[in-house]
């Protein structure tokens, strides 16, 4: 299968003067030294203004407008917001602060905001380890939830993803590595990983579909779950189920596989924080083990045959020997493994689903005049999203190939400064999108990424 990237770099719609998009310093959220000199240097040292602009942009933008920090107690506690001031999502919170990992060994008072983050995280998990979002007062009760059974107070949404509970072992493993902070790992830290792996093993569906079920009265089908809100049957086998994919749309098939991968790297990393920090034999041995089960049936259900690329991952399973092949810009993906240390990049398998997953075999994948790239069932046939182009350049090690995604943020920002959610590779709306903090946050990345390994790339 032959997939071609594109060779015209998209150009800016406008050579109109780049305008001050960044809120005046007394409205920012939080402000650190170390981000400010690192996007002072990025605009010094790339050619490109709308390059430096962007990255100033992205890369400042969590601290900018969603961080919300506090130490109640002397103790650290960052609420993030998704978008909507009083919501936090623990995937969305993990991926907008995960730049600024590079930064915290130079900023104290930075170190101090993530670690809030990580203790957020723990009191959030604790709260409902099937929630998903969460209200900044934790006594708060949503009005007139469409969902059932109803979220309890502190709960905005329980559209249990697997990945939910992923990305905060993945962000505080990490933090500690780079830090050798262990203070957000204390009791009620250990607790919350209890909690997680009961909710692992239960949504394992061994003995039955588990406690979780989730229905809501909508006219979207992506937004709720057939059979009582159990879902589809799933066959045990060692899998762990998930309701809706980490873009917030339902599982077609229970088992979802690039999940399933973020589970068993992150059970290895909280399995090394239990045995290095709280000394646990037992627990260490547990997760471990859990990890290796699902290591295990992954290797048994996820592979599948294609008739002309021998062996690929498909994106959902359930047991049965039925089986989903496609990827979407999520994170998890498909194509974002090896950026979650869950596969080498160079394994053959993942090699082939990239192929795969960049093709117009998978039904997900989009090409226009101007850009090509990954789309998904929430953003719409035909658009694309800037978050799955950073994630492409993030896992890839073509120069070509991170150039054409680089250059699509140009395109995709649509004058605003800030990405969105999706745009239309073919002919971006001149309308301005309500920009997504996440995509916001993988494009800073990568643009610093780019800055720091390949800068001619952005010459």
């Amino acid at each position: 299968m032959h997939r071609q990237v594109l060779s015209s770099p998209a150009t800016r719609l406008s050579t109109s003067p780049l305008p001050v998009v960044r809120p005046p310093a007394s409205q920012r959220h939080f402000q650190s030294s170390a981000v400010e000199q690192a996007i002072a240097e990025f605009q010094r040292q790339v050619r490109d203004p709308e390059l430096g602009w962007l990255f100033g942009n992205f890369f400042a933008n969590a601290l900018d407008r969603h961080v919300i920090p506090a130490a109640p107690g002397g103790r650290p506690d960052t609420f993030v917001s998704a978008g909507a001031a009083d919501v936090m999502s623990l995937a969305d919170s993990s991926i907008q602060v995960w730049p600024y990992l590079a930064l915290v060994t130079r900023d104290a008072a930075l170190r101090q905001l993530v670690a809030g983050v990580i203790n957020r995280q723990t009191q959030c998990i604790l709260l409902d380890p099937y929630a998903n979002a969460f209200y900044a007062d934790t006594t708060h009760v949503g009005a007139g939830s469409p969902d059932r059974p109803a979220p309890r107070p502190g709960v905005q949404e329980r559209k249990w993803a697997l990945d939910s509970l992923c990305h905060p072992i993945r962000l505080g493993y990490h933090y500690w590595k780079i830090t050798g902070d262990e203070q957000p790992f204390d009791a009620q830290w250990r607790a919350a990983m209890r909690l997680i792996i009961q909710t692992f093993r239960e949504q394992q569906r061994r003995t039955g579909p588990g406690p979780y079920q989730f229905q809501r009265a909508t006219a979207d089908a992506l937004d709720t779950r057939a059979l009582a809100g159990y879902g589809y049957p799933a066959r045990p086998t060692g899998l762990i189920a998930s309701a809706f994919r980490p873009g917030g749309e339902a599982t077609l098939l229970p088992f979802h596989a690039p999940a399933n991968f973020f589970a068993v790297a992150s059970l290895r990393q909280a399995a090394l924080m239990l045995y290095d920090i709280a000394h646990e034999q037992a627990g260490y041995n547990e997760l471990m083990a859990l990890a290796d089960e699902i290591g295990v049936a992954l290797r048994q259900q996820a592979l599948c045959p294609h008739p002309a690329l021998e062996l690929v991952y498909a994106g959902e399973v359930d047991g049965y020997g039925s089986r989903a092949l496609f990827d979407e810009a999520s994170l998890p993906g498909l194509l974002s493994l090896p950026y979650l240390g869950a596969l080498p990049p160079h394994d053959p398998v993942y090699q082939q689903t990239r192929q795969l997953a960049l093709s117009p075999g998978n039904p997900f994948f989009y090409q226009g005049r101007l850009a090509e790239g990954l789309g998904s069932a929430r953003t719409g046939p035909g658009q694309i999203s800037p978050a799955g182009l950073a994630l492409r350049g993030l896992t890839s090690r073509d120069d070509a190939e991170i150039r054409t995604c680089v250059q699509a943020f140009k395109l995709a920002h649509a004058g605003t400064g800030y990405l969105p959610a999706a745009f239309d590779p073919a002919a971006p709306s001149p309308i301005p999108q309500p920009p997504c903090a996440t995509a916001n946050a993988l494009a800073g990345e990568l643009l610093w990424k780019v800055y720091q390994e390949r800068p001619h790339l952005l010459a």
